[in-house]
């Protein structure tokens, strides 16, 4: 079993490149099997973690031809995919998966698929995906039996679609199903966040015919046929924000390069509050943090453009270190306050009750012996050790792995003592 271990103290300093938003090429991944042409499909900046290690693996067992080209370029062919049942065992390892349903059903009019697993966060029901598209026409039937749902329809047919929460797994996949769908489909209280928009470029380039994305209404008028297409993802905010919360854990002062600063707004408001320097400069945020960040009044995670639920746990582990009691309201997820037991041991100072947490910042965190829960407790544990005194040990990589890609080496390319060991 590998894991971390982490020697706190030292001062980030240095540039680190963020590469593609690990949020954007999941469902990015399953678009490319819309195009049912010959053409290659070639994507640029694709994160080599766990999750798209997987999903490409999902995409070959449906009959794709996935190659690496280099360490972060991929080229796909689509023309042989003629499988519209996920297995099982490969579709509880991701809740991603999810996303191929919309995309099977509207290529091959019919698809077989389990529940998809993913992170222990809370409960997340697919019915505002199933109820999508079903408005859509798709029938729908559970096989309790087997532990699958099969969903067909010879053709989908546009609708006007209304979520009743603006989620983004829901419309992206109702985006998808909807491209191939005869007519107009409308998607009313859309989710708005900024992968969303990346996935309209990317079917719009490939001849879709969406608008919208980023608001709360997404128009689109079905078409026939996608072509091949390159494609760069836009880079990983939630990579971004966790080594800007790094870096305030350690009073550091650190430049990232390949950003989109527009979706960082609401992470760089916060992080100000708590004394940190941010500052734009061509694409580039530098920020500056002070020795001890200090305490917020509040921290209210939100559907974007408000402050990510992917975010709180590093950030409620940055304000364990912060000067003053910060209260932290996760309004998105169930049960996504796991990562507090384990920063206890680290000296934490934090009450939770249902879905508020009251952090009263201690002077300095101490090293401990520390497990991820899941992918995102998991980087709030690495922000909590850097800035942490003595030595921390976090298992559980297999988490972190999914989200981030060689963190150790772009932590210790700005001086953490940080190394992965097998234990």
């Amino acid at each position: 079993m590998e894991k971390f271990v982490i020697n706190g103290g030292s001062r980030l300093e240095g540039t680190v490149r963020i590469g593609g938003a690990k949020n954007s090429i999941l469902p990015v991944l399953a678009a490319v099997l819309l195009n049912k042409s010959g053409d290659e499909i070639i994507l640029n900046d694709v994160p080599r973690i766990r999750d798209v290690l997987m999903m490409i693996e999902i995409l070959r067992s449906l009959g794709a031809k996935v190659a690496w080209e280099d360490s972060n370029r991929l080229v796909i062919y689509t023309q042989d995919v003629n499988i519209y049942t996920i297995e099982e065992q490969l579709m509880r390892e991701m809740r991603s998966s999810v996303f191929l349903m919309g995309v099977l059903l509207t290529r091959f009019g019919q698809v077989r698929f389990s529940h998809p697993g993913g992170c222990a966060i809370g409960p997340r029901p697919i019915d505002l995906h199933l109820k999508g598209l079903e408005a859509l026409g798709a029938r729908i039937r559970e096989q309790p039996e087997q532990g699958y749902i099969y969903a067909s329809c010879p053709r989908l047919t546009g609708a006007d679609i209304h979520l009743d929460y603006p989620s983004v797994g829901a419309t992206e996949n109702i985006l998808m199903a909807a491209v191939y769908a005869r007519g107009v489909t409308t998607i009313s209280n859309a989710a708005k966040e900024p992968e969303i928009v990346d996935l309209q470029n990317i079917l719009n380039k490939m001849g879709a015919r969406v608008r919208g994305a980023g608001t709360d209404q997404i128009r689109i008028e079905g078409v026939n046929q996608l072509s091949g297409i390159e494609f760069s993802v836009i880079p990983d905010r939630i990579v971004a924000g966790t080594m800007m919360m790094c870096a305030s854990a350690t009073g550091g002062e650190i430049v990232l390069e390949n950003v989109i600063p527009a979706h960082l707004e609401a992470v760089t408001a916060k992080l100000r509050e708590t004394g940190a320097q941010i500052r734009e400069d061509n694409g580039r945020l530098h920020i500056a943090a002070p020795c001890r960040p200090r305490a917020v009044n509040t921290v209210r995670t939100l559907p974007h453009p408000g402050f990510p639920t992917d975010l709180q746990a590093p950030m409620m582990a940055m304000l364990a270190g912060a000067d003053g009691t910060s209260v932290v309201i996760e309004n998105v997820f169930d049960s996504r306050f796991k990562h507090a037991d384990e920063l206890r041991r680290m000296n934490a100072q934090i009450i939770i009750d249902g879905r508020t947490a009251v952090v009263r910042g201690v002077s300095r965190l101490t090293g401990a012996a520390v497990t991820a829960s899941d992918l995102r407790a998991g980087a709030a544990l690495v922000v909590a050790a850097l800035g942490a005194e003595g030595e921390t040990s976090v298992d559980g990589l297999q988490h972190i792995d999914r989200g981030y890609e060689n963190l150790e080496g772009q932590l210790k390319q700005l001086g953490a003592q940080i190394r992965r060991i097998n234990d």
